[in-house]
């Protein structure tokens, strides 16, 4: 009886480590393509996700017209679906990417989310909206005992998958071509001193990282289904597996899909309320240990945004333009119906939004991927203080500033050191956190369903409300760009354009970027509370990645080395939406095309000056 009784929690670890085991080999698939495509093209390519997505539907498409299910016709089917996706990503580099390599990387970076949002609607013309599941062939249905349970034969396919794939990586970075890659990673200048071709170098690793991702999304199929909201999910658990285990690096990626994959099988068999944010804690654990990841080596520096020329106030003409539309927006009660104010108020609140992201990016050259979460903690803070302790709603317009501005104060004082993307993946892991814990706690937040009833009291309501949005709005992101041009906007230029230089002529660099971190956070607390105010409600979407890109998207869209450019980018892609939402089933698509375009005429954004 002892020995049964010490054996179960033996074969239970094992069936959980092989369960492990299987969900870090697909996110070292996923990965993989991503990892080999920024090691040499600096692009973070965030239509990797759609790229897994297309190989699943294409994957789909392919395996179930075969006419036999055993594993010959199987793996030629897993071939032509790679083939298929590598080409569609040869595609996509000659056509776009290839036009802009010279531009801001994160410039790049929203291309490629314009190439997201037409591959959306293009999955849902083509296959429709339904989840397509491939009916497992009898091998496939197999299981292996493992103690006195079962575990899937199909999974042990997984696991093996992942060192091949490794081991397959490995011999090809052996050849010349793969030594012209790995050179590339390390100093792209000096092969291009050599007389090497990037162009068509920068293609062939585009190819493999997409052929990378049509594996990846045509072998997870069998124990899945091929859906529409794959991409932002992969692309997400890729871009933290990239970065845990150090950009460029594929044995990186390697370890650090078994260190999430195996870490994210024991939460959910010992915690499962905590699985949505464990593998970004463990993400964030390790970047404060290891700034580079756990295999990253120091690489040339890119095209970064920040390295830009010095901004300028605004001329008369801009002056004179802002003043007419400021008295329009005032006046617009008097000409405009509601559902025009509601989209006012929203353009209002995205105004504030990007212009608090951009002092960071800007200025303090600190790009984010979540700053959803000020938004998200304003948003809650002011809906907590109205519906749970009575506070009216002014003083909580008050608060929620405040409070998301202490946090971030907290939060910026273990991350603001590091840089670039590394800084980047902390910021969402740090909003995936705030999206989890609201989505979770329950008996707090409401969880999915929110907290409702949280609107304006009666004197507040209708055309007064919309002022008061506009005068906090407009006030508080009048005040950010004052800040640029004010001694504290210098130093912290400075402090961007070199850290080193400045910190030696006696500027405190580490207190000027968290300075700017502080202002964003609560500069986005401010805005998450209005708009709450304005829909009555809030919900664990408010903290989400697609608040955190909508923020990159306008700040980028117009600008991110001008101060004027970010508002007008706000403006621009709120009204777009809204016109192309009522104007087309087909919005995304229609959205993402006016994306990579204003990319590839603007890849400055559309305001050149301050």
């Amino acid at each position: 009886m002892a020995s049964r009784g010490l054996a179960a929690p033996t074969m239970d670890i094992a069936g959980t480590l092989l369960t492990g085991l299987a969900s870090a080999s697909t996110l070292f698939l996923a990965a993989a393509g991503l990892t080999v495509i920024f090691g040499v093209t600096r692009v973070v390519n965030f239509a990797h996700g759609s790229l897994v997505m297309l190989g699943a539907y294409v994957g789909w498409s392919i395996l179930t017209r075969l006419p036999d299910r055993g594993v010959p016709w199987f793996v030629a089917g897993i071939l032509v679906t790679i083939l298929t996706i590598a080409a569609a990503g040869a595609v996509m580099e000659v056509l776009l990417l290839r036009r802009i390599y010279r531009a801001p990387e994160l410039l790049q970076l929203l291309a490629t989310f314009g190439v997201l949002l037409m591959l959306q609607d293009a999955v849902l013309l083509i296959w429709g909206p339904a989840e397509l599941t491939l009916p497992r062939a009898p091998w496939m249905r197999g299981w292996v005992a493992v103690g006195d349970g079962r575990f899937p034969l199909y999974d042990l396919v997984l696991i093996g998958a992942g060192p091949v794939v490794l081991a397959g990586l490995w011999a090809l970075f052996r050849t010349r071509w793969g030594t012209l890659v790995r050179a590339a990673t390390l100093d792209r200048d000096m092969v291009a001193a050599l007389g090497v071709d990037q162009r068509w170098l920068f293609t062939g690793v585009f190819t493999l990282g997409a052929g990378l991702a049509g594996l990846a999304g045509v072998l997870v199929l069998p124990a899945g289904s091929a859906h529409g909201g794959i991409d932002l999910a992969i692309i997400t658990d890729a871009f933290v597996v990239v970065v845990v285990g150090g950009l460029g690096s594929i044995g990186g990626a390697y370890l650090a899909a078994l260190l999430l994959g195996v870490a994210q099988a024991f939460g959910v068999a010992l915690a499962p309320q905590v699985t949505l944010v464990l593998v970004f804690a463990v993400m964030a654990a390790v970047l404060v240990v290891r700034p580079r990841g756990l295999l990253g080596r120091p690489v040339t520096p890119g095209r970064d945004v920040a390295q830009t020329p010095p901004v300028h106030p605004a001329g008369p003409w801009q002056r004179r333009a802002a003043a007419a539309a400021l008295l329009l927006a005032v006046l617009a009660p008097f000409l405009l119906g509601p559902f025009a104010l509601s989209v006012m108020i929203e353009a209002a609140v995205a105004l504030l939004f990007a212009a608090s992201l951009h002092i960071m990016m800007g200025p303090g050259g600190m790009p984010s991927f979540g700053h959803a979460a000020w938004f998200g903690l304003g948003a809650y803070g002011a809906a907590l203080l109205v519906t749970r302790a009575g506070v009216p709603m002014p003083v909580a317009l008050l608060a929620a500033p405040a409070l998301a501005g202490a946090v971030a104060l907290v939060v910026g004082a273990a991350i603001v050191r590091l840089s670039g993307v590394y800084l980047a993946m902390l910021t969402l892991a740090f909003a995936q956190i705030v999206w989890a814990t609201a989505s979770q706690a329950i008996g707090l937040t409401g969880g999915e369903n929110g907290i409702l009833g949280v609107w304006p009291p009666a004197w507040a309501q209708g055309a007064v409300y919309y002022w008061l949005t506009l005068a906090l709005c407009l006030g508080a992101a009048l005040l950010l760009r004052r800040v640029v041009f004010a001694p504290l906007g210098a130093g912290l230029r400075a402090a961007r354009d070199n850290a080193d230089r400045a910190a030696a002529i006696g500027l405190p660099v580490y207190a000027l970027r968290l300075a700017a971190f502080t202002l964003a956070g609560a500069g986005a607390g401010l805005a998450g509370a209005v708009f709450t105010f304005a829909k009555g409600s809030v919900f664990p979407a408010y903290a989400g990645i697609q608040r955190s890109v909508d923020a990159l998207l306008m700040v980028l869209l117009g600008g991110v080395q001008t101060v004027s450019g970010p508002l007008l980018g706000a403006i621009a892609y709120t009204g777009l939406s809204d016109v192309l939402l009522r104007a087309t089933d087909w919005w995304r698509a229609a959205l993402g095309a006016a994306i990579v375009a204003a990319v590839v005429l603007f890849p400055h954004g559309v305001a050149r000056r301050g």
